[in-house]
């Protein structure tokens, strides 16, 4: 009440919503926590969709009935030739490529074979049954049927220790010693997890010591970046530097892993000048950076830098993941201003039209993305494990399950790699930027559209007139290369686009001599669209690492002579401040 003892209306209107609104997000925050991260009330709304639908359509339901009076015939035939022939018979159905669950030929003996058919039967059939409904949203039947299977996924036979041949037979000649391992596996595990530390094998690769470890020295530090430069490895550079845009999400330095697999050593080898931004690790004082942020005080001041250190040169920037996104807004920010500092871009694995972004999109909805908010807006920040929790059910089967039955069935430890290291280094996502990021381009697809805003103007993607070179990866759940592909819609520039082996982070990470490592290549022809199967038809299939034809392509768009090699790192306006990889890398 103010001074005078007369009632403002207005202030105490927002005092009593506000309130109110707090409380909510209090609750939805706990909630969160328990849920991790996931929306009960989406997938409520999902299912209520599907079962509405269901009930009103009885020509579908009597559909499923005959489809299981078909499959329960078909198994039953299946067991009938089995116990009659004395033998396997032909199975009534086969795994998806991908399930490598039922791979071993103990599964084709009884009675596993009959129990692992029956499953891939029962699977099939709630495909069924969530898909196919007239009049379900489309979003709402890809939930259900992710949800479904991962439902299934939990009671998989390969995951019993009674109903998976390979761990019972383990168990038997061991006399349970490996259920033993694996007992003391999972409890390992679960001490280091809720002590929030890093799994078994991560202290074999210490940065600065084991990974990360290409020399260089930090020339630039601000609140939100360090800017690292890489020493010369050859006597003389080419004229004009590269800048590298890692995503935040992870640590920057999946780029310069070991020695062996470093993309920053393999270009630094090739005789360019290269930098690397090292984003700070946020936390809940950095709740409100957003995007704008991000471009502005990580990426404009990179440039900036840069334009000091290595003057009168243009740039070659590199962009992946989240970071090549951020890259490609701030290349079509700076075309649009006049600004023509970049000399060309490569986005690695990086998407900008979100409409085809995998099943990720699953968990980008209005209400969820409203619960993850104000589960962010209680931390101030969205916790890595939180997000590695999501990347995990993606490919459940792999990153889960497939470890339950290794590690703590047959009791077995499978070595950690460097990459696996890495991608335990997990960081955080400030509230507004990750808020951001959401609503802007997954939920909304502002940038695709032409309503993404920077410094008070539209962002077009159709200003981008740079030679791009563009990598997707075949087996990638982050960003599909359908969706990678999409930039050709868009940009102006002669793409080169490269479709490379493995997945979002392995197939990135495929130094030469990688075995078992391919590529698919084919530039864009005449300026005319081409869509993405019919360029996967008729692109060159090349055995090896795609990192040399980059290479090639990254010398063939390079200007200016050769000159000797700087003999120190920085400027007078941008000193070395440490050697690499400097001080944000090692904050958990």
């Amino acid at each position: 009440m103010p001074p005078d003892g007369t009632f403002s209306v207005d202030r105490d209107s927002i005092a009593l919503t506000a309130f109110p609104s707090m409380v909510d997000r209090a609750v939805h925050a706990t909630l969160a926590r328990a849920t991790a991260g996931l929306s009960p009330m989406a997938m409520g709304e999902a299912y209520f969709n599907w079962w509405a639908h269901m009930a009103t359509s009885p020509g579908k339901q009597m559909q499923l009935v005959q489809k299981a009076a078909r499959k329960l015939a078909r198994f039953q035939g299946y067991v009938s030739r089995c116990l009659r022939e004395g033998r396997v018979a032909e199975p009534c159905i086969e795994p998806l490529p991908q399930d490598r669950r039922f791979r071993d030929p103990a599964w084709q003996s009884p009675p596993f074979n009959f129990i692992h058919q029956a499953f891939l039967l029962q699977q099939q059939w709630w495909h069924n049954a969530f898909s196919g409904v007239s009049g379900v949203a489309r979003g709402n039947e890809r939930m259900l049927s992710f949800a479904a299977r991962q439902a299934l996924d939990v009671i998989a036979p390969s995951n019993g220790p009674l109903t998976n041949p390979v761990v019972l037979d383990r168990t038997i000649r061991e006399a349970g010693l490996n259920l033993v391992r694996g007992w003391q596996n999972w409890l390992e595990d679960w001490e280091r997890a809720s002590g929030g530390h890093r799994p078994v094998g991560a202290e074999n690769f210490a940065v600065g010591r084991d990974v990360a470890v290409t020399p260089g020295k930090v020339v630039l530090r601000n609140e939100l970046i360090e800017l690292i430069q890489y020493s010369p490895a050859t006597d003389t550079v080419r004229a004009e530097p590269i800048l590298i845009v890692p995503a935040w999400i992870m640590k920057y330095y999946i780029l310069d892993l070991s020695p062996r697999n470093s993309l920053v050593r393999y270009l630094v080898g090739r005789g360019h000048t290269v930098f690397m931004i090292s984003w700070k690790n946020p936390d809940e004082k950095d709740r409100d950076l957003g995007m704008d942020d991000y471009r502005r005080r990580g990426i404009g001041v990179a440039l900036d830098a840069i334009a000091d250190i290595v003057p009168r040169r243009r740039v070659h920037a590199v962009g992946y993941c989240l970071g090549g996104t951020m890259l490609a807004i701030a290349a079509a920010v700076l075309a649009r201003d006049g600004d023509r500092r970049l000399a060309s871009m490569s986005l690695l694995a990086s998407q900008v039209d979100f409409t085809e972004a995998g099943e990720l999109t699953l968990f980008i909805n209005d209400s969820q993305v409203a619960f993850l908010e104000d589960m962010m807006w209680a931390q101030g920040f969205l916790d890595g494990r939180q997000m590695a929790g999501a990347f995990q059910i993606l490919r459940s089967n792999d990153m889960i399950w497939s470890r339950l039955v290794s590690e703590y069935l047959m009791g077995e430890r499978a070595p950690l790699t460097d990459l696996m290291a890495w991608n335990s280094d997990a960081t955080r996502m400030p509230y507004r930027m990750h808020s951001e990021y959401l609503r802007k381009l997954f939920l909304d697809d502002d940038l695709a559209e032409g309503r993404y805003v920077a410094d008070g103007r539209p962002v077009a993607l159709g200003d981008l007139d740079l030679p791009m070179f563009v990598v997707g990866t075949e087996q990638d759940h982050v960003a599909p290369w359908r969706s990678v592909y999409k930039i050709h819609l868009y940009a102006r520039g002669d793409i080169t686009f490269v479709l490379a082996s493995g997945g979002h982070n392995a197939g990135i990470v495929s130094e030469p001599g990688h075995a078992r490592r391919s590529y698919r290549v084919g530039p864009r022809s005449n300026h005319r669209y081409v869509d993405p199967d019919s360029w996967l038809g008729a692109a060159t299939v090349n055995e090896g690492s795609w990192w040399t034809e980059w290479a090639g392509w990254l010398e063939s768009h390079a200007s200016g002579a050769r000159m000797a090699a700087p003999k120190q790192a920085g400027s007078a306006g941008h000193r070395p401040l440490c050697d690499a990889p400097g001080s944000y890398v090692r904050v958990d």
